[in-house]
């Protein structure tokens, strides 16, 4: 059958380049806007929301309503690639924070039931914005290095808890009220000059681990706690996500580029299907480590160790 299809969602956060790179497809999803207009969910900006506009609309307090594509979208998707003769892995927002991975699912088995002999695999990464996309580039990776679409998936099945995120987002209340965090009550809100620090949970929810007393305590956290999680840096291709702090992006990739010499660093950016929820202020790193504990106990006696210094 050739090589598969990697189809993932608009949450995964990877820009156009990226994706061509890589040859990954996504399937788009649903932006309610502010006016009550309904228009495609994508994973680029359009004429609909800029970058600019639409952070400044989000710190204003605009009401964006966001929604995945629905089980008859992703078995239309995946039946086009059935009848081109495609094997698909389908790689989704976590469970934690999305009904995506269930929709897909349903869709899979309405399409197999068709097509007995059809492959489609759905992963629910229990990751979302550029983590998710960091994974799907991993399956792009193993792909292209001749893996099996079985084997890609079994591979992912197994590591997916050891992709961490660790870096902050300078207003927790977007997130928080979403549900999208937890152990955020004690840092909830903008606090001036302080950096709350997060890595991902293994339920996939971003979980406050500590805060830093400004950006360069900040990024000095960042690049220990990574020095302490990481697996053989200079042998990956990690990743920075930003949504609306460029510059401070800027620094990190630079940062780790001198500190871990990775084969890579890729900087990537949240568009609207997880910029709704996440808000403006983020600067994290995304790379592939140990695995998370399933409290989060160990990462938090590390990050207190770290910033205790």
């Amino acid at each position: 059958m050739g090589k598969f299809v990697i189809l993932t969602d608009c949450s995964s956060d990877l820009t156009q380049d990226i994706r061509d790179r890589f040859d990954i497809d996504y399937i788009k999803g649903h932006l309610q806007m502010p006016d009550g207009r309904n228009v495609p969910l994508c994973l680029e900006w359009t004429e609909d929301y800029q970058h600019d506009s639409f952070y400044a609309d989000i710190k204003k307090g605009a009401q964006y309503a966001t929604s995945p594509a629905n089980v008859a979208e992703y078995a239309e998707r995946f039946t086009e690639y059935v009848k081109a003769g495609k094997d698909v892995l389908c790689i989704c927002i976590s469970t934690g924070l999305s009904g995506t991975f269930n929709f897909a699912t349903e869709a899979m088995n309405q399409v197999k039931a068709q097509n007995p002999d059809a492959k489609i695999f759905c992963i629910d990464s229990l990751r979302y914005s550029v983590l998710q996309g960091m994974i799907c580039v991993k399956a792009a990776q193993m792909r292209d290095e001749g893996k099996t679409i079985e084997e890609t998936y079994e591979w992912i099945e197994a590591n997916k808890n050891c992709y961490h995120q660790m870096g902050w987002l300078d207003d927790l209340s977007f997130v928080a009220k979403k549900g999208r965090m937890s152990n955020s009550k004690a840092f909830f809100g903008q606090l001036v000059g302080i950096k709350p620090l997060g890595d991902i949970s293994s339920n996939g929810l971003t979980t406050v681990i500590g805060k830093a007393k400004g950006a360069k305590a900040g990024f000095a956290a960042i690049l220990e706690y990574m020095e302490a999680t990481i697996i053989n840096p200079s042998e990956q291709t990690i990743f920075v996500g930003t949504s609306d702090r460029e510059r401070d992006a800027d620094k990190l990739v630079e940062l780790i580029k001198e500190k871990f010499n990775p084969k890579e660093v890729i900087k990537s950016f949240v568009f609207p299907s997880c910029g709704v929820n996440i808000g403006p202020g983020l600067c994290c790193a995304f790379y592939y480590g140990t695995p998370i504990s399933d409290d989060m106990k160990a990462e938090e006696a590390l990050m207190t160790k770290i910033l205790e210094k």
